[in-house]
């Protein structure tokens, strides 16, 4: 099979399949929860942006951990926006080399960055929990740094990426399974030799495996300190501070993993699988954390009530919502 170097700009595109490509109504099907997922992601996430900045009292680093893990979301949405909708509303299929290698960039800069937010998260609930008395001297110490730290190691893990695919020689095949571009995806159009740019891809996958570990044990610790708690209902409260934060982990991580095994294991003329796993790696995660985290957590919910006027029983001078955020 002929191959070319793209070095030379004589791939001037690849072709984004997405959706099955089986005809314009199986399209369509997808049409509206993925636009439902986009607009949760924008509205929502853009919503919790604004509830954490306005209210002083949600200054605390739990919810700027909530803040930064926004700030992914709408990244992560911005990155796959332009060529899902486009595939999905106007069926362009074309995508230019060097801007596929620019969306793969960002869409894997933005997972990096939102693991690790997660796994800084995990640590904050185990301090919060297991050593209450220096959550705020060790969360307010650390939280300046961490943003920067997450969005560092997600730019420096990914830059690898397109260095590395670029230097690639590509078949005719130019068919790539998704709607966006994504490093195995583009890496199994390869003619010539993709062991380097493979073995950082498992490095990659490794890295967010580890940060899941990181969290599994974070929780194990926590779990070890609340059933030490004397009674049943104080260590059923204690743990359900937890709750929104374990249910973001594993819409996050069950896409994400499923996609790289899917990839490493897939039959190519069985693109469902990938496809499928793709959307929801793509979509899911930021259309639905800003729900799990308005809906359970109750300092955020009363929040955006007093924002929007909906909370009628509050008082003139704002003792009801004290009362409530205090029980929470």
């Amino acid at each position: 099979m002929e191959s070319v170097n793209n070095s030379n700009s004589s791939i001037p595109s690849f072709i984004l399949m997405g959706f099955f490509g089986v005809n314009v109504v199986t399209d369509l099907c997808f049409s509206f929860p993925l636009c439902l997922l986009y607009l949760f992601s924008f509205l929502g996430n853009g919503l919790i942006l604004f509830i954490i900045k306005s209210d002083k009292r949600l200054h605390t680093p739990m919810f700027l951990l909530i803040s930064m893990l926004a700030v992914t979301d709408l990244g992560e949405s911005l990155a796959t926006l332009p060529t899902v909708l486009g595939r999905l509303w106007f069926d362009f299929r074309n995508i230019n080399f060097y801007i596929c290698l620019t969306q793969l960039f960002f869409v894997h800069t933005f997972a990096l960055t939102g693991s690790t937010i997660l796994m800084a998260m995990a640590f904050d609930r185990y301090v919060a929990i297991c050593n209450p008395l220096r959550y705020a001297s060790i969360l307010h110490a650390m939280l300046s740094k961490i943003g920067p730290v997450a969005l560092a190691r997600g730019v420096c893990f990914t830059i690898p990426f397109p260095i590395f695919l670029n230097r690639l020689h590509y078949c005719d095949n130019k068919k790539l399974y998704h709607a966006f571009c994504f490093h195995p995806d583009v890496m199994k159009l390869a003619c010539s030799d993709p062991r380097v740019t493979s073995t950082y891809g498992v490095f990659i996958v490794i890295s967010f495996f580890l940060d899941l570990l990181c969290i599994l044990f974070s929780y194990l610790m926590i779990l070890r300190a609340v059933l030490a708690i004397a009674t049943r209902e104080e260590s059923i409260k204690t743990f359900s501070t937890c709750v929104s934060h374990i249910c973001v982990v594993l819409i996050f991580y069950s896409p994400l993993i499923g996609l790289a095994g899917v990839h490493r294991s897939a039959n190519d003329a069985s693109p469902f699988l990938p496809v499928l796993m793709g959307l929801a790696y793509a979509c899911i995660p930021p259309g639905l954390n800003p729900l799990i985290y308005s809906v359970k957590t109750k300092q955020i919910w009363t929040a955006i009530r007093r924002h929007l006027c909906l909370d009628t029983r509050r008082t003139s001078n704002g003792i009801h919502d004290d009362v409530l955020e205090r029980s929470s």
